[in-house]
């Protein structure tokens, strides 16, 4: 850290608790004083910004927002605020009242005032604006750097009634922000009270008078709450000198890039160098590591379009296991603990360090971003010490600029956790020269946790059809799948405790009888020889790089041609490797973080539709993209496209695309693939040990209800032999070597004739009649397949293409098992089929089990 800046001697003015006060350093040299009661000093220090309307700035110290503090101090006084409004109030009143907040500083304070407050709904200014939803008022901030609010509630009654409508701002200064707001929706919805409340009361006598003119003219009684009273005295001409004084001192700041450390004093700006001239947007940095809070489905992120009781009760019971979470993610050793909120989202990140600092031993402290740009000088007596500069991640309506994290370098914190919502969790979060970026240069460990963003629904959208209950929440792991929770949702129930499988022979004979489907129940798990899995980790070892660059193939195409942000949906359960190998590959290469999903299709059945109707209330349908293994023949793209055509018109709901993205395509169904080449993926090797200790999928109407999800088995006891996230990870170790050739790839395929030409179905319709099956069912083409006949199925022979290599020692090692001849054939347009004994009964094996030799 450089060394302060050092202007001289100066007195000490210390605050009442014997610190240096904060606002020392402006009070000397601009000859600004407060004045009034004893608490000024304690709860505001000052400092100075480049503002033309007004240079100095009232830094609350219990506000969360530019100074870290003790989350239990911010919430309680906004809390203690609240209660003595509905003091103020009474009971009768205080139930009618709805409580409104000022973007960006005073909307966590708000949300706090309206739980001290009770049962009052509460609603936030933004600036944000929602598409298709009117604002139900707007007005003008005077003083602060970016002054246009809106007023977006969900519910446009919240704002109609005649109950008291209590104003909460962090300061009360001029008066011109609750006048600006309250001559706009007195005129909306006129009312007989309104309660101002203020963390402060700064007001000038002449602006004191103004606002009991005001509520004479409206004709309404407007009363007045704060923590502390007083004044500012400014000096003739303050405003030049304090723009001069911000003009000298930011010239002495060293370019960008130049300082990695926060630097004393006017050069408190602390800024990460860049990696070079064209350092890629696509990195996260290795310190940040992503949390799932496991946030309540539906309920809001904040009050920007109102939050009622009922959400506040819901966040109240949700808030010990995600502060639970955000323990278990801290460093064992982390003693200091910042939870760091993001400009409007204030409340959430709020409550969730409260409720860290109440049930932990750790020091928590907790302040947010901000747009407002203040100088920083590394002196005690100043109340903005460093800064952290970084570009603005939420796309702002009003264009990109810069935010700004205050006091949080050279804090000593061991860890911080960033709050943001889904909303500005964008690739200029992640840039090298975004928040996270500069969070991690100043602390060992950062945590990211995104929280999603509430998005009302549009009155221009069909209304759904009515559902009886609510569907469940994914199931992750570790309590569902040894997948890592982060890493997918499985829109499925848990049917681990009920008795599924049977024996492989009478499945086969039920099947072809026609007694039963084959998702009605599950093969018993195929337990693999020393030998296979032998051959299985030389399988992997030898495709590991062509499966990543497969991989990024796919990714990159997906990205290319659909939503800048898709939400990867994996058909359970050969797809979920491969959408969990695609969501690291975005994360890698683009530092995006992509929502993974899987979900149960089955063939004749369709896809779960309680799992579509899921996705389309937590997303937009038109960012799904299907993710699949590998085709065969294309029977299961046909049937998703089939499925989604009823859903459409059963549910009435559109977007849904009915293209699947798959690793490898042999039997060219579909446009986006990673290759049309048929070769080993090992994860079709094993079963349920390489997906996740997850079973198929089940589909039988006495465990499946119409309001549920199909059904799946978390197989816990296999542990043992489990190398599902070790197939994941070596795959994902050659992302790096392999990213260029497969950007290059994608590139290529993006400019071709991509049209499926379904070559693998015509195959597989001849071979089903020079083979006398007649069924194209009992035909499985490719690697994949042929695999799962040989674990899952009663198989009749394997069709090999002459010539065929390493990609078949696994399926020869499997026939000689089960006693199934293997056929090499020329010309075959795959490197295996694999068929299904056409007219199985028991009596047609032989005592041993194995398959008939015909």
């Amino acid at each position: 850290m450089d060394k302060a800046v050092n202007d001289g001697p100066h007195h000490e003015v210390r605050d009442e608790a014997g610190a240096v006060w904060s606002g020392r350093w402006v009070a000397e040299r601009l000859g600004v004083e407060l004045a009034g009661d004893e608490r000024l000093t304690e709860l505001l220090g000052l400092a100075l910004r480049r503002n033309p309307k007004r240079a100095h700035l009232l830094v609350s110290n219990v506000l969360g927002k530019h100074v870290p503090q003790s989350p239990s101090v911010v919430y309680g006084h906004g809390v203690a605020l609240g209660r003595r409004v509905r003091d103020l109030l009474g009971a009768g009143e205080a139930r009618r009242a709805v409580v409104l907040g000022y973007a960006e500083t005073a909307t966590g304070l708000g949300h706090s005032v309206a739980d001290g407050l009770g049962l009052a709904p509460y609603l936030h200014s933004t600036r944000r604006p929602v598409a298709g939803l009117a604002p139900a008022g707007g007005f003008e901030e005077s003083h602060s750097h970016a002054t246009s609010h809106l007023l977006l509630p969900e519910d446009p009654a919240l704002l109609g009634g005649d109950g008291p409508l209590v104003l909460v701002d962090d300061e009360f200064s001029t008066g011109n922000t609750v006048l600006n707001t309250v001559r706009d929706l007195h005129a909306r919805y006129p009312r007989r009270r309104y309660v101002v409340v203020a963390l402060v009361d700064m007001r000038s006598a002449a602006d004191a008078g103004r606002l009991e003119e005001f509520a004479r003219e409206i004709g309404a009684r407007v009363d007045l709450v704060t923590a502390a009273s007083g004044t500012v005295r400014l000096p003739e001409g303050v405003l030049e000198k304090g723009q001069e004084l911000v003009t000298r001192y930011e010239a002495a700041a060293p370019p960008a890039g130049d300082a990695d450390t926060p630097l004393s004093g006017a050069r408190g700006t602390a800024r990460t160098p860049p990696t070079g001239p064209q350092a890629p947007d696509d990195r996260t940095h290795p310190h940040v590591t992503r949390l799932n809070l496991h946030w309540p489905t539906g309920l809001p992120d904040g009050a920007r379009h109102g939050f009622t009781p009922a959400h506040r009760a819901r966040l109240e019971a949700a808030l010990p296991g995600m502060a639970a979470r955000i323990a278990d993610a801290l460093p064992e050793d982390a003693r200091r603990v910042h939870v760091l909120g993001c400009e409007e989202l204030m409340y959430a990140p709020l409550r969730l360090a409260e409720a860290l600092e109440r049930t932990t031993d750790t020091e928590v402290r907790y302040s947010t971003t901000t747009r407002s740009p203040v100088l920083a000088v590394d002196d005690p007596g100043y109340a903005i010490r460093t800064r952290l500069v970084f570009p603005a991640h939420d796309d702002p309506a009003d264009g990109p600029g810069e935010r700004y994290a205050y006091n949080v370098a050279g804090g000593g914190f061991d860890a911080v956790v960033a709050v943001v919502d889904s909303a500005a969790d964008t690739p200029r979060l992640h840039a090298p020269d975004g928040l996270l970026a500069r969070l991690a240069a100043h602390t060992p460990r950062v945590l990211l946790a995104v929280v999603p963003s509430y998005a009302p629904a549009s009155p221009h959208d069909p209304p759904a059809p009515e559902r009886p209950s609510m569907l469940p929440e994914p199931l992750r792991g570790p309590a569902f799948s040894s997948y890592a929770h982060e890493e997918v949702g499985w829109l499925l129930q848990d049917l681990s405790d009920v008795t599924l499988e049977a024996p492989t022979e009478e499945r086969e004979e039920a099947i072809q009888s026609g007694g039963a489907h084959y998702a009605e129940s599950l093969p018993v798990e195929y337990q693999p020889s020393e030998q296979y899995q032998e051959l299985f980790h030389a399988a992997l070892t030898t495709s590991a790089a062509r499966i990543a660059q497969a991989v990024g193939v796919v990714t990159e195409t997906v990205l290319a041609e659909r939503p800048p942000r898709p939400v990867l949906v994996s058909l359970a359960r050969a797809g979920t490797p491969v959408g969990i190998l695609m969501r690291r590959w975005a994360q890698h290469r683009h530092g995006l973080d992509l929502p993974h999903y899987a979900v149960s299709i089955v063939r004749g059945r369709g896809i779960d539709a309680n799992a579509l109707r899921w996705l389309a209330e937590h997303h937009d349908p038109r960012d799904v993209v299907f993710v699949d293994g590998w085709t065969g023949k294309g029977a299961i793209t046909r049937e998703l496209a089939q499925a989604l055509t009823a859903f459409e018109k059963s549910d009435g709901v559109t977007g849904f695309s009915p293209e699947v993205a798959v690793l490898a395509d042999p039997g060219s169904c579909v446009r986006t693939y990673g290759t049309r080449e048929d070769f080993l993926i090992p994860s079709a090797c094993l079963n349920s040990t390489v997906s996740g200790l997850i079973s198929r999928t089940v589909l039988r109407a006495d465990l499946v209800g119409p309001h549920d999800f199909h059904g799946a088995k978390f197989y816990r006891e296999l542990a043992g032999t489990d190398v599902s996230v070790a197939f994941l990870d070596a795959v994902s170790a050659r992302f790096p070597e392999v990213a260029d050739a497969a950007c290059a790839l994608a590139k290529d395929l993006l400019a071709a004739d991509r049209t499926p030409t379904w070559e693998g179905w015509a195959a597989v319709e001849r071979i089903s009649e020079e083979y006398g099956i007649h069924d194209v069912n009992l035909v499985k083409p490719g690697v994949g397949e042929t695999t799962r006949v040989m674990l899952r199925r009663v198989p009749w022979k394997v069709l090999a293409r002459a010539g065929a290599g390493r990609d078949l020692d696994h399926v020869r090692l499997l026939a000689e098992q089960r006693g199934v001849p293997v056929e090499e054939v020329a010309d075959l347009p795959y490197t295996c089929v694999g068929l299904i004994h056409p007219k199985y009964t028991r009596g047609a094996t032989g005592a041993d089990g194995k398959a008939v030799t015909v």
